[in-house]
């Protein structure tokens, strides 16, 4: 193919140059101290406080004015609302009026049933026995009226005379009654007082007789127990008596060997009899204690021959230990140098091998034309 040289487009070098434009005023405005505030527009933000400002101004207006608004309508309602209750007013006191004028109770022609002074304006259904309206469909006059009113009473009062007569005579006779009664009791009870002092008294003569029969049996008893301790007393001392010529003439106190002799053998004794051992069976213990202390002795001796080998033995087993112990010394000796020449045969390796890098490897340092490509765009 050929090359063909095509002209640029004016509008992609119109856009180029805008955005180069805008560029160049972005980065005045951000590399700029005195206008950038941490990249907020104050501009912008003081066109918006203006704007919120004239938005509350506008709506606090149109607020005062729905205020006024109300305030006449409230106004109107309370007026309409006042003309309202005056015409009602009015109308009930017309109502009223008209009712008392031409409307009065008495002028009803049903006024004859609710009347309040009908009881007073009619006239009683029977004025008397002779009364001409007081027929037989009337039922103002039956039978079985107490006409004789005064005689009855008359006669009720004489039976109620009568009858608190007899009820006196009555309560006069049941007080005679009780009186009589009253009288009967009382001699009674005397007598019973007169015979229970009778019983006391002899009932006080019986408990003496009995005292004394008691008393009489009490001495009897007192003798023959007296009599019975002196016969105790007595033979008690008669016993002791014996019992003490029996031990002064018995083998105990005596002290024969031949007492404590036992029937089941001669090397047995009877204990509450045996006074002590002979002189040979003495000689024979104190024989037999020495033997003991010899064995004891020589039991001993060999114990401490015993114990000095196993001094011995321990001594040479700690002789043994400290030989071992030197040789691990050197041996850790000899191991701690080794290991002292091949960690300083690795700090000159490693040292070599810094040196390499630095001289070899790491050559290319940053110069300060590097630090120079930083902060130069807006991006």
């Amino acid at each position: 193919m050929y090359k063909v040289d095509l002209l640029p487009d004016p509008k992609q070098i119109a856009a180029i140059e805008r955005r180069r434009n805008q560029e160049q005023q972005r980065q005045s405005r951000i590399f700029n101290a005195k206008c950038r505030t941490i990249g907020v527009d104050v501009q912008k933000l003081d066109k918006q406080v203006q704007e919120l400002k004239l938005r509350e101004s506008t709506e606090k207006a149109s607020n005062e004015a729905y205020d006024a608004e109300r305030l006449l309508n409230d106004k109107i309602a309370q007026m309409l609302e006042q003309r309202q209750q005056q015409l009602a007013h009015s109308l009930e006191k017309d109502v009223q009026e008209f009712r008392d004028q031409h409307q009065q109770p008495h002028t009803r022609r049903e006024f004859d049933l609710y009347d309040p002074e009908a009881l007073k304006k009619d006239q009683p259904a029977r004025v008397g026995d002779e009364d001409p309206r007081c027929g037989p469909a009337s039922l103002q006059k039956l039978a079985g009226e107490d006409l004789n009113e005064k005689e009855r009473k008359k006669m009720q009062m004489d039976l109620t005379k009568k009858w608190l007569s007899e009820q006196i005579e009555e309560r006069q006779r049941i007080q005679h009654q009780a009186k009589y009664a009253d009288n009967l009791y009382d001699r009674k009870r005397v007598e019973l007082d007169e015979r229970a002092l009778h019983l006391s008294t002899m009932e006080e003569e019986c408990r003496k007789a009995i005292s004394l029969a008691t008393k009489n049996y009490n001495e009897a008893l007192g003798l023959e127990a007296s009599e019975g301790k002196r016969l105790r007393k007595q033979q008690e001392q008669d016993d002791n008596f014996a019992e003490i010529y029996n031990h002064l003439t018995g083998d105990i106190l005596t002290e024969d060997p031949a007492a404590a002799s036992s029937s089941y053998g001669p090397h047995r004794v009877i204990p509450d009899r045996w006074k002590g051992m002979s002189p040979e069976q003495l000689q024979a213990i104190r024989e037999t204690q020495e033997q003991q202390r010899q064995e004891k002795h020589r039991l001993k001796e060999q114990e401490k021959q015993l114990e000095a080998e196993w001094d011995q033995q321990r001594f040479l087993a700690a002789r043994a230990a400290m030989t071992l112990e030197q040789q691990e010394q050197e041996m850790n000796k000899e191991l701690r140098k080794r290991l002292d020449l091949y960690n300083q045969q690795l700090s000159k390796e490693q040292k070599a091998h810094l040196e390499y890098l630095e001289k070899e490897v790491y050559t290319n340092n940053p110069t300060a034309h590097f630090f120079t490509q930083f902060n130069t765009t807006s991006r």
